[in-house]
């Protein structure tokens, strides 16, 4: 079975970053400008496969879709009944968007979610808030090789060293993949997203305190993204079986959080009347008091969890309480600095949207970018506002929606250490030994490649 998806296509974001191949449908629905295709072109939709897509989160229009024959609600049922075990993870980014639907708090959604899934043969529900904590500690760790090589080597290394920019938005992978090249490439930090060493922590060494062999494993995360679909079909987040040659992927199926809700609906479910069910503790930020704890930052905490980091190993500069950003051109571009001597040491910036993103590579690429650290998501606003996020209610704008989510998604959430964490303290302690460590290394980080680019013939002349 497959799934549906749609979202609004933006004819000036496609230029040159979509490769023909046989597979999806998607006909162009001109959101801009007129630009007027041969008559050729204009007879036949434009044919590219999932793979080609850029995954920006808007490159799909709103009268057709793209199939997705893995990554659907349809197939997560089908594999209810199939014998494996399933485990579910769920994003806080998502935990937001149904809190707010449903009026709740992020805690009520996660237990209610909890005795949903179980209900339906769920064998446990964890949260990406923990795998979030684990892939911050590597990067963190890499953020001080990084910057102590670059300043201990030689110009032209420490060109390549910095900035370090995160990896945790498969939107802007793929774009850096398809259209930037090498020369990008080498500062997107190596570690994995949330989503996918949340897979490799369950299917490499979780599945064996459970008990269960890890091709035994059916395991579901619930995303804001629909990027995160292509993510887990990356042949890099695929490992080899120890019992036999079958190919493991660390997650086998994602489900946007609008999906989610349909499930709900499907199964004429009042959610918010729905009985709380304890939440399993083995992969979840909940402390013993039952509270939910976490890192600032609704798109991933990183640029705010490094920068006090390196202030402390770097500098001895502790910093507690929230963090000072300068706007700079607008409220999806922030910077951070800490002042050493009255010399800046320290330059973070916060880069959301595509507007935004195509200046930081400019400058990147003339080698005149000034920052040590990027965090960088796709969407406007980060992943609160991602495109599988559930949609505004009627009369609702999209900002006071994601005002609403701003607000809920720190809402009863204790802001939380991920060092102190002691799931990942255990983690690191049973299987990971020290962070940056040769298993570290093969389970939580990756490569990206450069794609070389094909223009297809109905494109070249718009």
């Amino acid at each position: 079975m497959s799934e549906r998806f749609s979202a609004t296509l933006r004819i000036g974001d496609l230029n040159d970053y979509i490769a023909p191949s046989q597979g999806c449908v998607i006909k162009t629905e001109n959101a801009g400008k007129s630009r007027m295709a041969p008559k050729a072109a204009q007879t036949e939709p434009v044919k590219i496969s999932l793979k080609d897509c850029l995954a920006c989160s808007g490159c799909i229009t709103s009268a057709e879709t793209v199939m997705l024959e893995k990554q659907s609600l349809d197939e997560f049922l089908l594999n209810l009944n199939k014998g494996k075990s399933i485990i579910f993870s769920l994003s806080p980014q998502s935990r937001a968007s149904l809190a707010v639907h449903f009026g709740l708090s992020p805690l009520q959604v996660f237990k209610k979610l909890t005795t949903l899934l179980k209900s339906l043969g769920v064998r446990a529900i964890f949260d990406t808030s923990s795998s979030r904590d684990l892939t911050l500690i590597e990067s963190c760790n890499e953020f001080i090789a990084r910057y102590r090589e670059s300043n201990s080597a030689s110009e032209e290394k420490s060109k390549s060293d910095l900035p370090m920019i995160s990896s945790a938005c498969p939107g802007w992978i793929c774009y850096a993949e398809k259209t930037l090249g090498s020369y990008i490439l080498p500062h997107i930090s190596s570690v994995k997203s949330p989503q996918q060493t949340i897979g490799a922590a369950i299917k490499n060494h979780i599945c064996q305190e459970l008990c269960i062999r890890p091709e035994d494993i059916y395991h579901v995360t619930v995303m804001p993204c629909y990027d995160k679909k292509l993510e887990a079909a990356r042949d890099d987040f695929m490992f080899q079986s120890d019992s036999d040659a079958e190919r493991i992927t660390e997650v086998d199926s994602v489900l946007t959080t609008g999906e989610v809700l349909d499930l709900i609906k499907m199964k004429s479910i009042d959610f918010t009347t729905l009985e709380d069910s304890p939440v399993d503790k083995l992969l979840s930020n909940v402390d013993e008091e039952g509270n939910l704890y976490g890192v600032r930052g609704s798109s991933g905490g990183y640029a705010d969890t490094l920068f006090r980091y390196a202030s402390k190993m770097l500098f001895r500069k502790e910093i507690d309480g929230p963090l000072e950003y300068k706007t700079v051109r607008n409220a999806d571009f922030r910077e951070l600095t800490l002042e050493v001597d009255g010399k800046i040491v320290l330059r973070f910036a916060l880069c959301y949207g595509f507007r935004n993103l195509r200046n930081i590579v400019t400058k990147i690429k003339s080698g005149k970018c000034e920052y040590h650290f990027l965090e960088i998501m796709a969407c406007p606003s980060g992943c609160l506002n991602g495109g599988g996020q559930i949609k505004p209610n009627p009369g609702q704008s999209a900002k006071d929606l994601i005002q609403s989510l701003e607000a809920t998604y720190s809402e009863n959430v204790l802001v939380g250490d991920p060092f102190e964490n002691p799931g990942i303290k255990r983690l690191y302690n049973d299987w990971l030994g020290q962070p940056g460590s040769e298993k570290a290394k093969r389970h939580l980080h990756t490569e990206y490649h450069p794609v070389v680019k094909s223009i297809s013939s109905q494109l070249q002349n718009w």
